[in-house]
This record gives structure tokens, C-alpha cells and sequence, in this order.
């Protein structure tokens, strides 16, 4: 009852105090508008200036583009079964780097395509930095950087041959070299079921064979959101 009573008595002092405060993100009409954080942040690598001149500015890509590619390492697991899995690895990792490049050079604003190697990047985890710099080396326009992820599922079945399922996420980024923006993002996810077949020596041969559809499945997909969104870029 002492707790009910003191309670009533808290809600009537906030009743004669006048109308209840409210929190509003629009805040008092009067107060002056909020243009640009006031959080400190010392570990910002872009000064408050340049955040407002780059959310303002106008911005677009040059007509003709020198890409350079860089693929980062995802997390495809490898299920080689040989001594030739390191050159079966090579290979498979060429077949999607020959991949992208085919469809960038679909875009007739595609004038050069190189792939940045590996000894121009450090050691240390790529950061946007060391990208854009390496890619100024290549004097490229843009640099297109992408990462695979995949990874295999098998169905089993009785009496008959088990179903191997693959999946793959492909993520990739454009980055305009001049300005470091980054003016397109995608992330494509897609399966891909195949069975075992007879010639297979190895369970390991199927899911190579199906998890490397898969990945195919994404490039592809990017490459035709890469070249319409140049196609349209340019209008």
C-alpha cells in the first residue's frame, strides 16, 4: 500500500507540472540544425570537412575505364584429392579470374583490364589503402575487388549415388581510384546440385566439379549487375 500510495503521489507532481516531456528525434524547432557529428573519434580517417563535401558533392565515373583486379582470399574450402591439387586449385582460381575479366570487357567502357599480383599487396590484411595504392601503380581507373566463398553439401540417397550440393557468395566492390568512393556493391549467393557420376575416381572430383558451378553461377550474375550498372552509370 506505501508503494502504491507513492507511486500515486509521482504521477500526480508530473501531472501539475504541465504538459509530459516527450523525446523527439526532430528536437526543438528553435534549436539550431545538427550538420555533422559531434562525437570524438580519434581513430576517423576522414575529417568532418570531407565527410559534408563528399555526402554533397556530385559524383560520377570517368567514360573510359583501365581496371585493375584484385581478388581477396574468402573462405573456399578445397576438396582435391591428389597430388595436382595445388595445380587444380591454380587453375580453378584462373578459370574466375578469366571469368570476370570477360564480362568487364563486355562494357564498351572498358578499355584495359590487369590483374594487380599478389606481390603488390602486403602481407597484412588488404585495406583500402593499400588497394587504392596498388592500383595506382597499374594506373588504373578503378580497381575491382572480389571474394569467394563456398562450400559443399552432400544429399545421400539409398542405393543410388549421393547428390553433391555446393553453394558460393561471391562479394565484390568498385572503387574509384582518383577519389577512393566506392560507387558499387553487390553480394550474390547461388547453389548448384549435381550427382556423383561414374567417372568420378573420388567423392572429392564431384564436389569440385559442382562447387565450381557454383561460383560460376555468381560470377556470372555480377558480371551482367557490373555491366548494366556502367551502361547506366553513363547516361
Amino acid at each position: 500500500m506505501k508503494y502504491l500510495a507513492g507511486l500515486l503521489a509521482i504521477v500526480s507532481l508530473m501531472s501539475s507540472c504541465g504538459s509530459p516531456h516527450q523525446l523527439s528525434y526532430g528536437g526543438n524547432y528553435s534549436d539550431p540544425p545538427i550538420t555533422q557529428s559531434l562525437f570524438a573519434d580519434k581513430a576517423a580517417t576522414i575529417s568532418e570537412e570531407n565527410i559534408q563535401k563528399i555526402l554533397d558533392g556530385n559524383y560520377s565515373l570517368p567514360k573510359q575505364l583501365r581496371v585493375a583486379l584484385i581478388k581477396l582470399e574468402g573462405t573456399q574450402k578445397r576438396y582435391y584429392w591428389n597430388y595436382w591439387s595445388d595445380e587444380a586449385y591454380l587453375k580453378t582460381q584462373q578459370a574466375y579470374l578469366d571469368s570476370f575479366t570477360a564480362k568487364l570487357q563486355q562494357s564498351p567502357r572498358v578499355i584495359k583490364i590487369t590483374s594487380i599480383p599478389d606481390m603488390l599487396l602486403s602481407k597484412a590484411p588488404a585495406s583500402f589503402t593499400t588497394l587504392r595504392e596498388s592500383a595506382v601503380r597499374m594506373q588504373a581507373d578503378v580497381v575491382v575487388v572480389y571474394a569467394i566463398n563456398s562450400d559443399i553439401y552432400t544429399k545421400y540417397r539409398s542405393f543410388k549415388r549421393p547428390d553433391v550440393k555446393a553453394f558460393a557468395t561471391t562479394q565484390l566492390i568498385i572503387m574509384d581510384v582518383r577519389t577512393g568512393l566506392v560507387p558499387f556493391t553487390t553480394v550474390v549467393t547461388r547453389d548448384f546440385m549435381g550427382p556423383q557420376n561414374k567417372t568420378d575416381i573420388e567423392t572429392d572430383e564431384a564436389r569440385n566439379r559442382v562447387q565450381n558451378q557454383a561460383v560460376l553461377l555468381t560470377i556470372n550474375e555480377i558480371g551482367d549487375q557490373v555491366t548494366k550498372f556502367l551502361s547506366k552509370e553513363l547516361k
